[in-house]
């Protein structure tokens, strides 16, 4: 058996009351989580054993610590946080359907131990910090980074197309008070002129 997770128990095999202790430092061939966050693969870990003989099969329990990287759910900036989980399990000597682990060629393999109380110890939605205040929900900035999200116009998708018309009318009445105006003006100055011609025509 190929696995940096394996031990070897025949020393403790149909020996009850036999115990052993063994510390192994493994470089994680491979990933554990599948989420934002896992133990990555080549990751450092750290497992403390201790492996008892029963009549059924051999008891292992332990303590596994390793640094699962991944990112925070709210803000997606990178993150790392330890993980520390202690497990047990029996594995038996004889095949059977009461137990899921066994005894092969006087070995015990403890990566899938290991691995399960791994995944369930990585949080569901890991976050940079409790607090977080996550991404301004229009631009996409960190808000962390620039404090209090900034003030938006939010229209409604539904009177998008009216804001465009209404554009139109303020610059159609705009157009026509500037020809009234000019209209006024050419009446004013025609009745000026007349005025004056007719004051003219008296005086002669």
């Amino acid at each position: 058996m190929n696995s940096p997770y394996a031990l070897r128990v025949r020393d403790l095999a149909h020996r009850p009351g036999e115990m052993r202790e063994h510390s192994l430092d493994i470089e994680v061939p491979d990933a554990m989580g599948a989420g934002v966050i896992a133990v990555q693969v080549g990751a450092q870990m750290h497992i403390d054993l201790r492996l008892e003989g029963l009549h059924e099969g051999v008891l292992v329990s332990g303590h596994a610590s390793a640094e699962a990287e991944g990112e925070c759910s709210r803000c997606l900036i990178e993150i790392s946080e330890p993980v520390e989980v202690d497990f047990a399990e029996l594995f038996a000597y004889d095949a059977s359907e009461e137990f899921d682990f066994f005894v092969q060629d006087d070995l015990v393999d403890t990566e899938q131990v290991v691995r399960d109380a791994v995944v369930l110890a990585l949080p569901f939605q890991p976050v940079c910090r409790p607090d977080c205040p996550g991404l301004d929900p229009v631009t996409g900035e960190r808000l962390a980074d620039i404090g209090e999200p900034r003030a938006h116009e939010v229209i409604d998708p539904r009177w998008a197309a009216l804001s465009g018309l209404a554009v139109a009318d303020e610059t159609d009445a705009d157009s026509s008070r500037a020809a009234s105006a000019d209209a006024t003006s050419t009446t004013t100055s025609q009745t000026t002129e007349g005025q004056e011609r007719s004051e003219a025509d008296q005086a002669d």
